[in-house]
């Protein structure tokens, strides 16, 4: 068989190897082939291959790729899109299910770092972790609102 592509019902025959064709919206899993410090390589059932930008990989702040991934590690995306040149985009955090039900809290469980803490070392604990997700936050916007300011004027 020469290299021409047959369709048959939405599946592909390509020299000898059936596959699926990449649908933007679908969930699949895929294997970590890549890390780069602006995300990861996955390679997808049937050997496409795509790239999860580092926003696309966690609800959280990602400073680091590395924290977040390994190379060979299998993982669900979402297929966000394919361009015209046939790069695909990818995301780990959209693959995941979204649940509109609250987390559940044991409020009897006691965590033992806090268990010898008074009111007020738990308080002053509590003001420094929320000051330093804020300045996550910020930063994070701060990093966004750049892009936008740069292309503002001549």
């Amino acid at each position: 068989m020469n290299s021409h592509i047959y369709y048959i019902e939405n599946i592909f025959i390509r020299r000898n190897c059936l596959f699926m064709p990449v649908t933007v919206g679908k969930v699949v899993e895929g294997t970590v082939t890549g890390i780069t410090n602006f995300g990861a390589f996955v390679q997808l059932p049937g050997g496409d291959s795509g790239l999860v930008h580092i926003s696309e990989i966690s609800d959280d702040y990602v400073e680091k790729v590395t924290d977040y991934l390994k190379k060979d590690q299998k993982v669900k995306v979402k297929v966000l899109s394919v361009s015209k040149d046939g790069k695909i985009s990818l995301s780990i955090r959209q693959a995941k299910p979204k649940t509109s039900n609250p987390v559940e809290i044991d409020w009897d469980k006691v965590d033992e770092k806090q268990k010898h803490m008074s009111f007020e070392d738990k308080l002053s604990q509590f003001l420094k972790d929320s000051n330093e997700k804020q300045d996550q936050l910020k930063m994070r916007e701060g990093r966004r609102g750049q892009g936008a300011r740069r292309t503002g004027g001549f």
